[in-house]
């Protein structure tokens, strides 16, 4: 019986570590070069900075060379991120690049919100009360393809998700009609757009 028990736990370790080794061999890492820092890699890798560090179960932002990180799956598939990238170079072409970063944002706020739909698809063609909520989705600049600063943004944008001030919306004051808009509470202004939650 003793032998039978000795079998089967060998069997158990084997199977186990083909099962660890497999699923390590398949998570993407990264060995940390001099100079990088978490924000420069989780941007690269369109994945938010908290979740990189979560991954790697740290909370401080020290690196070192050599270091091999996990890196986690961003979330956002190619598509949604083209959409995301389209939303923004319709809506914010001609502000600065920060104001585009915060465009993206407010997209990925209201994915995570409770008072807003749960994908980035759902979020850009939402309509309410027979508007939709960005115009370009309404004019059809949504259909124009993305420039390389706007793809750059949502990347930017992925990587900021978690640490910024949770605006919801955005607008321009100049030629907003809505007077609910001025009711919420500001949060920063970028270039025409002002930011809100």
């Amino acid at each position: 019986m003793d032998r039978i028990k000795k079998k089967v736990a060998a069997v158990s370790i084997v199977i186990l570590s083909l099962f660890i080794f497999s699923s390590a061999a398949g998570a993407a890492t990264y060995q940390v070069k001099k100079g990088d820092t978490y924000w420069g890699i989780a941007k690269s890798f369109g994945i938010p900075v908290l979740e990189l560090q979560k991954a790697n179960n740290q909370s401080r932002n020290l690196l070192y060379p050599g270091q091999v990180l996990r890196i986690p799956n961003s979330g956002l598939s190619a598509s949604d991120q083209d959409l995301l990238a389209r939303l923004v170079h319709a809506e914010a072409k001609g502000e600065p690049y920060a104001g585009k970063v915060a465009v993206a944002t407010v997209v990925l706020n209201r994915v995570a919100s409770p008072e807003f739909p749960d994908t980035i698809r759902e979020v850009i063609y939402e309509r309410s009360n027979g508007h939709y909520a960005f115009t370009p989705v309404q004019n059809g600049q949504i259909n124009q393809p993305a420039d390389a600063e706007a793809k750059k943004a949502v990347r930017e944008a992925v990587a900021f998700k978690g640490k910024g001030k949770g605006s919801l919306f955005f607008y321009n004051p100049k030629t907003a009609v809505s007077s609910w808009i001025f009711s919420r509470q500001e949060t920063i202004t970028i270039g025409n757009h002002r930011f809100a939650k």
